[in-house]
């Protein structure tokens, strides 16, 4: 693929997730918000996105922060949480097989749930080769960075300011909501939501956040099944 091809692949990856993005920047500003809420100084608020970079683990470290939970307590929240990473890694590699160590690091750090949708349903529709693959995972991926950074010093700047009225959190499920409805497409997609929904509701009460792993391998296990068995 030459250059043309690969900045057109660039381009499509940051056209496909612009739309989440509108809903990213709430979510952000949620995020920055809660850093300053559970305590940290205005540098350690801004610093926590760019380190932690993931959403969901963010908001749970800042609540626990909050209630001065033990490090180690925030730590393994923080790896349960993001431990659906490794599913995403593992259905990427064989379309992004055959990158560099630097990409390999870079593109596991800028790794998100919006990044990974977009890009795996670009890979199954197309035969883009390797470069425009990685183009288009890093054109997603990289759009997704820049709006989480300045969407979350945004909530840094504006700490505890925002009306509650707003209810700014319901942007949070609805992202999430956008990013899955498009993947349902057949019988075994639409078991699996079904039973990682409601197995996320009924173990909601377990310890680290579990609940949230428990609930994705049940669904994916779920969804494996119902292609095996007519």
């Amino acid at each position: 693929m030459d250059d043309s091809a690969r900045r057109d692949a660039l381009f499509a990856g940051v056209k496909a997730i612009f739309p989440i993005l509108l809903g990213v920047v709430p979510f952000g500003v949620i995020a920055g918000v809660a850093a300053v809420e559970a305590g940290l100084d205005p540098v350690q608020a801004i610093a926590m996105s760019p380190i932690v970079f993931a959403g969901a683990a963010q908001l749970a470290a800042a609540d626990l922060i909050a209630r001065d939970a033990a490090p180690l307590v925030i730590v393994l929240t923080a790896l349960v949480i993001n431990a659906r990473f490794a599913m995403y890694s593992a259905s990427l590699a064989p379309s992004l097989r055959g990158l560099g160590a630097w990409q390999k690091a870079l593109g596991s750090y800028l790794l998100t749930d919006q990044a990974f949708a977009v890009s795996v349903t670009r890979f199954q529709q197309t035969d883009d080769d390797l470069g425009g693959r990685v183009a288009y995972y890093f054109g997603s991926a990289i759009s997704l960075w820049i709006t989480w950074q300045v969407s979350s010093v945004l909530g840094v700047i504006v700490g505890s300011g925002v009306p509650p009225e707003w209810s700014l959190d319901f942007a949070i499920p609805l992202v999430f909501m956008a990013l899955l409805f498009p993947t349902i497409r057949d019988r075994g997609t639409r078991l699996a939501a079904v039973v990682a929904a409601l197995s996320a509701v009924a173990l909601i009460g377990l310890p680290l956040n579990l609940g949230l792993l428990a609930a994705a391998a049940l669904g994916i296990s779920a969804g494996v099944i119902s292609e095996v068995i007519p």
